[in-house]
């Protein structure tokens, strides 16, 4: 699997037990702990190759902080350049160590996807988040 080495970047995961959500939990007002859960490794004609997100150098666990505007790693603070809420998701977007990156942030649940991309290939991110 190619690395995306040092990447304190990126998202997601229901990790931490606690009640139920509450509305208004995944829109953007509270900040958010995430964990990722599964990574995709893909390279244009060839097949995607699966693993988990440390084999591609992503931290298993972050922090969304919307009022700093940043997504926060254990190494490094990468900070959100877009972020539009739509009805059912958020979208953030920014760049980091030469990638661009999106996470979709799905509202009701916390769920999100992630992708992390450069002129090799792309990083597939899926996890979810819950309240810090």
């Amino acid at each position: 699997m190619r690395a995306a080495s040092g990447f304190a970047l990126v998202i997601a995961a229901a990790v931490a037990g606690g009640g139920a959500a509450q509305a208004g939990d995944y829109d953007g007002s509270r900040p958010l702990i995430c964990a990722t859960m599964q990574a995709l490794d893909c390279v244009a004609g060839e097949e995607c190759v699966r693993g988990l997100a440390s084999d591609v150098g992503v931290p298993s666990f972050m922090r969304i902080d919307f009022e700093q505007k940043a997504v926060i790693g254990p190494k490094r603070i990468s900070p959100v350049l877009l972020m539009e809420k739509g009805a059912t998701q958020l979208l953030l977007q920014g760049r980091e160590l030469g990638f661009g990156w999106t996470i979709a942030l799905d509202q009701e649940s916390g769920q999100m996807s992630a992708t992390l991309v450069d002129q090799g290939g792309v990083f597939v991110l899926f996890g979810a988040c819950t309240v810090q």
